[in-house]
């Protein structure tokens, strides 16, 4: 189900007001145990998702629930601290609600970052990887319904779904920082459950270097609406059945806490370059 213009429309109005009318061109998701990073930026007005009409609230644990307009590069950036999901029973339009928004508000360009289980051989816990590309493996779809044509095109191309000009940037803020680059492509399961050995397998052999429960959809919206997007995940455990792996949510929040230096440092690269280069 698509969001309808009119209840975006009255966020956008919303978020302007709450954010003195700043203008913004580029826009960061932060995925779980990242919620932190938004809170020390420079020039931060916080705005609780909660007063913002129609905004649909996390309620998992590593997920805040607010956006933040901050300065970058000269210009001004939004990022929305916490993601809701299909697993919570979230509507497929309300999944991509906030970002939509954001794309409504004039961002150009959204970078997605999530918490990843990895299947590539090379992949440890705390590794960075850019998205080169998705698998949809759930079934569902943001673009179901009718469509809205003052939102985008009824069969959008994804083609390059994760913009090769933001992963160059992505990698660049890598390297700027002394951290390994890596890309692959990220398999979206539904959840909550974590995915079976037989899973894991199959996905591995369609062509999946990670697996998570988010991303893919706002992907989907993004791109429906001719926003740019880039990927970044944050390698937080093995898939199961890779070694002895046994993924839990502890493990998540816990592995994302560590590695909260080494994301932040790329985030300060990135962000500033793509607010710059609007």
């Amino acid at each position: 189900m698509t969001a309808s213009f009119e209840a975006l429309s009255e966020a956008v109005a919303a978020i302007t007001a709450a954010t003195r009318g700043r203008h913004h061109g580029v826009a960061i998701v932060l995925g779980s145990g990242l919620s932190d990073y938004a809170t020390a930026l420079p020039g931060a007005i916080e705005v609780l998702y909660e007063t913002i009409p129609h905004f649909p609230i996390p309620n998992v644990t590593g997920h805040a629930g607010s956006l933040f307009s901050v300065e970058s590069g000269g210009g001004h950036a939004l990022v929305l601290a916490g993601r809701v999901h299909a697993y919570e029973g979230w509507e497929m339009g309300e999944i991509v609600f906030g970002v939509r928004a954001a794309a409504l508000l004039g961002c150009h360009t959204v970078v997605l970052t999530n918490a990843a289980g990895g299947l590539a051989g090379e992949l440890v816990a705390g590794d960075l990887v850019t998205i080169r590309d998705h698998l949809n493996l759930s079934g569902r779809n943001p673009l179901v319904g009718d469509n809205d044509d003052r939102l985008g095109t009824r069969f959008p191309n994804l083609t390059g779904a994760y913009d090769a000009e933001v992963r160059r940037a992505i990698a660049e803020a890598a390297r700027a920082t002394g951290i390994p680059h890596k890309e692959g492509v990220y398999a979206w399961f539904l959840g909550p459950s974590y995915e079976t050995p037989a899973e894991i397998s199959m996905a591995r052999l369609l062509g999946a270097d990670m697996v998570g429960m988010s991303t893919v959809p706002e992907a989907i919206a993004l791109r429906h609406m001719g926003v740019r997007v880039g990927g970044i995940s944050l390698v937080t455990n093995l898939g199961a059945g890779i070694g002895d792996a046994a993924p839990s949510h502890d493990e998540v929040t816990d592995v994302a806490a560590k590695s909260i230096a080494k994301f932040t440092a790329v985030l300060d690269h990135l962000l500033p370059s793509l607010v710059g280069g609007s």
